[in-house]
């Protein structure tokens, strides 16, 4: 029988974009081709799933292996939306059989002289052991990270 535990943890990422505005940083959220680049897709990854429907209510799931590991699954409510401001969202993850968390996820974007400041808090339920507020923290620096390429993408493609 497997021991269930919760873990209760908070992060907060502050991650400024240089040269881009609050639209284009809102922008790769809200398109659904944008948003798959750099929050799904990387190298190393198999996207078996990804749908997205960007509105107050809708939901975005997508699944995910890397290198033919086990699939990782994500299932995102969107229950707040502020157009170029604001994102709050609420959403659990799977590897496997697993539900290793469940989170809330509140994402705020304004603009800086020179960019964009975005600044995400995630309040976490990290379940049986399975994930841990480090891991989730990393994992979300890493995301960012890939934003900042698509919005330099972006920025290159107009």
């Amino acid at each position: 029988m497997t021991e269930r535990s919760v873990t209760h943890a908070t992060f907060r990422i502050e991650r400024t974009y240089e040269a881009a505005t609050p639209e284009q940083v809102f922008f790769a959220f809200a398109d659904k081709a944008s948003k798959r680049r750099w929050f799904v897709e990387g190298e190393g990854w198999q996207i078996d799933s990804f749908e997205m429907d960007f509105r107050v209510g809708g939901i975005e799931r997508s699944s995910f292996r890397f290198q033919g590991g086990p699939q990782v699954s994500n299932e995102t409510v969107y229950h707040d939306i502020v157009e170029n401001q604001r994102l709050v969202c609420a959403y659990s993850m799977t590897v496997g059989e697993d539900r290793i968390s469940v989170s809330l996820g509140t994402i705020e974007i304004s603009a800086t002289e020179g960019g964009t400041k975005l600044v995400y808090t995630e309040q976490g339920a990290y379940l049986d052991g399975h994930d841990n507020v480090a891991q989730r923290e990393a994992g979300c620096r890493e995301l960012y990270e890939a934003l900042a390429v698509e919005l330099q993408r972006n920025r290159n493609a107009a």
